[in-house]
């Protein structure tokens, strides 16, 4: 259950998140300033991370995306921590919520602009936060477990 809850909160949060930088993005074209080194922005990726295969038809993305979920739903049924099914939901998670947006709008919403200078790392989203969070949790779940066991 931990894992399914992990998948759906993950989902859930990147949905609400992208449905206000929408809403708001007449606004975010030009970026909002939050702080030093980081914007708010409005951005349609239609790549993958850091928009490698951009131009690649929607659908393959999609296809791959869901490939890679199913495998991975395999792995959260046998994962045999509750640190693992946390980190096997959360990528599900995340990774369904990009889906989503590539069927709803044939690309992907990036909203966070993280910056030094003029040098901008590549505008990503609570998606894939989430994602690269489950793939590090998972590195560390051998470590965290091996300290503290814990049954899902």
């Amino acid at each position: 259950m931990i894992g399914i809850f992990a998948a759906l909160t993950a989902f859930v949060i990147d949905q609400i998140t992208k449905a206000i930088v929408v809403a708001n993005a007449a606004s975010l074209s030009t970026g909002i300033a939050v702080f030093p080194g980081f914007n708010l922005v409005f951005y349609r990726n239609d790549g993958v991370t850091f928009g490698l295969l951009g131009g690649a038809p929607w659908w393959s993305l999609i296809a791959l995306a869901l490939a890679i979920c199913g495998w991975l739903g395999v792995m959260l049924f046998r994962a045999e921590n509750a640190v693992e099914t946390l980190a096997y939901g959360a990528i599900i998670g995340g990774a369904l919520g990009n889906v989503f947006d590539r069927v709803r709008y044939r690309a992907v919403t990036d909203f966070l602009d993280f910056y030094i200078n003029s040098t901008h790392w590549p505008a990503f989203n609570m998606a894939d936060v989430f994602v690269v969070s489950g793939v590090g949790l998972l590195l560390a779940a051998p470590w965290i477990s091996a300290r503290r066991p814990i049954k899902s």
